[in-house]
């Protein structure tokens, strides 16, 4: 495929950007009131992947601050449509939460995927990141969180 992508950083201007992505690029449908509170926070950081107007790839992610280290940032999603994967979009939108993350002062980045996520695992591992053994995620729900 000849095809020439562009990348964009968004900010607070850009809801309507936001809002306007094709379903199938995000995991769930984008709401309304969470993208302008993304946008509107300056911890958040997210980049689109743009072939002319369509956008066909992103990466998202966030600051986090800690009162005895010193700022790290979190990459919480990275997604390219199924036409354009392979071709070094997501290594190129990775790069580019790496820099802002660095000229924002984070001295670490990190990220998590599934187990059985192989190209999660590639690009990352390709990207210089090591991955970590023996770590144990948990979460809840809204179920759980009220327990």
């Amino acid at each position: 495929m000849d095809k020439t992508i562009t990348l964009k950083r968004l900010g607070p201007e850009d809801l309507e950007v936001l809002l306007g992505i094709e379903e199938g690029l995000f995991d769930n449908s984008i709401r309304p009131d969470q993208a302008e509170l993304f946008l509107n926070d300056p911890l958040h950081e997210i980049a689109l992947a743009l072939d002319g107007q369509t956008v066909v790839g992103m990466a998202s992610g966030q600051i986090m601050y800690h009162p005895d280290k010193p700022p790290a940032f979190f990459v919480a999603e990275v997604g390219v449509r199924d036409a354009y994967q392979r071709q070094g979009i997501a290594t190129r939108l990775c790069g580019l939460l790496r820099d802002v993350a660095k000229a924002r002062g984070c001295e670490g980045i990190w990220v998590a995927t599934e187990g059985d996520n192989a190209p999660a695992r590639g690009l990352y591992a390709a990207m210089g990141a090591r991955e970590t053994e023996d770590i144990v995620v948990f979460d809840w729900d809204d179920r759980a969180m009220d327990t």
